[in-house]
Formats: structure tokens, C-alpha cells, sequence
């Protein structure tokens, strides 16, 4: 008869309660060696998530601060510049009134009822200047400053001893900011001077030495 034969249900007993046992104590190692990972890991994940919730916290309180100070600017901004066009309007009137002074000249000779007339287009174009001044406007009257093209406009070139080139020799308009922001630039002419004249002769000895032979 053979070993295998020979194995009664008893003996198959055995074995098969030996294997089961085994497993269990297989499983309890698992249970064990898991349940140590399950009593380290929550404290883990616990920091990893209040970390990551610190961060978003601090993203979205400067998030907030952000909105709160642009929203703070725009209600600035409204308040500062709502008048811009309505400013641009007036400018219009009080280059009107400058061209009719201009016009006039010298009129210290001229009529009583003449200088009644200019002397009140003069006092109304005070008068506008000042009430833009108070509400924010200032003028631009930038004669020999050097030209800026964040406020100028260059309309022409021109010679003027008096000035650098680059400056400013002429104001064919003025220009007006309207707290700290361009209403209008100033249109202007700019100097460029010619050349200067051939440098005088070297009057030290070797100097201009012809070296052309």
C-alpha cells in the first residue's frame, strides 16, 4: 500500500487544522503589524491636512486683503477721475479765452469799453483756471524744461540759442494733469540748435599740424 494510502481522515485532520492555525497567526501578525500603521497614520494625516488647510487659509485672507484694496482703489479711482471728460470739455473754453487775449494784445491804448472787455475775459479765464485747480486739474506751462514724452508732445523742431537741445523753446498749448494722471499733453516746440562752428585753429606749438604731405 502506498504513503498516501495510508493517510487516514484523521491524519488529514491534522494537517489541514495545522495549516488553519498557521494562517491565523499569519492574519494576527497583519492585524497587529496594520494596526501599529493605522495608530501612526491619522497623526500624520492630521498635520499634512491642518497644514494644508493653514495655507489655504493664508492664501485666501491675502486673496481677500487684495479684492478689498483693489475695490478700495476702483471707488478712489471713480471718485478721483469722474470728472475727466467733463474737464477735457472746459480746457476747450479756456483755450478760447487765451486766444481771445492773445488776440487782443497791448491794450493799454485801446478804449475804456475795450479794456472792460478784456480785463473780464481775462478775470473769467482765472476763474475757470482756478475752480479746475481746486477740483484737481493742474496746469502744464513746461517753457524750457526738458521734453517729457509722458507729458509733452513735440509738434516741431526749432533753434534757440536760449535753451539745450531736447528743451522745450515754445508752448503752442498747455497741457494739464488731472491728479497725477495726463488730462492733456502740452503741445510744444523743441529746441535744436545747428551745429557749432568749425573749433578755432590750435594755436600751441604742434598743434594742427598739416600731416596730409
Amino acid at each position: 500500500m502506498s504513503e498516501t494510502a495510508k493517510n487516514t481522515p484523521d491524519d488529514l485532520h491534522d494537517v489541514n487544522a495545522e495549516q488553519a492555525a498557521a494562517e491565523d497567526i499569519a492574519a494576527e501578525a497583519n492585524a497587529a503589524e496594520h494596526e501599529d500603521v493605522v495608530i501612526e497614520d491619522p497623526i500624520t494625516a492630521l498635520e499634512a491636512e491642518v497644514a494644508e488647510l493653514k495655507d489655504r487659509l493664508l492664501r485666501q485672507a491675502a486673496e481677500v486683503e487684495n479684492t478689498r484694496r483693489r475695490a478700495k482703489k476702483d471707488v478712489e479711482d471713480a471718485g478721483n477721475y469722474a470728472i475727466t471728460k467733463f474737464a477735457r470739455e472746459l480746457l476747450d473754453v479756456g483755450d478760447n479765452l487765451r486766444r481771445a487775449l492773445d488776440a487782443a494784445g497791448d491794450t493799454s491804448n485801446a478804449d475804456p469799453a475795450m479794456k472792460t472787455l478784456f480785463e473780464g475775459v481775462e478775470m473769467t479765464e482765472q476763474t475757470l483756471l482756478k475752480a479746475l485747480e481746486k477740483n484737481g486739474v493742474e496746469k502744464l506751462e513746461p517753457l524750457g524744461e526738458k521734453l517729457d514724452p509722458n507729458k509733452h508732445q513735440a509738434v516741431f523742431e526749432m533753434p534757440n540759442p536760449d535753451y539745450p537741445d531736447g528743451h522745450v523753446a515754445q508752448v503752442m498749448q498747455a497741457g494739464y494733469m488731472l491728479k497725477g494722471r495726463l488730462l492733456r499733453p502740452a503741445m510744444v516746440g523743441v529746441t535744436k540748435n545747428p551745429p557749432a562752428e568749425q573749433a578755432p585753429k590750435d594755436d600751441t606749438p604742434g598743434g594742427n599740424v598739416d600731416t596730409s604731405a
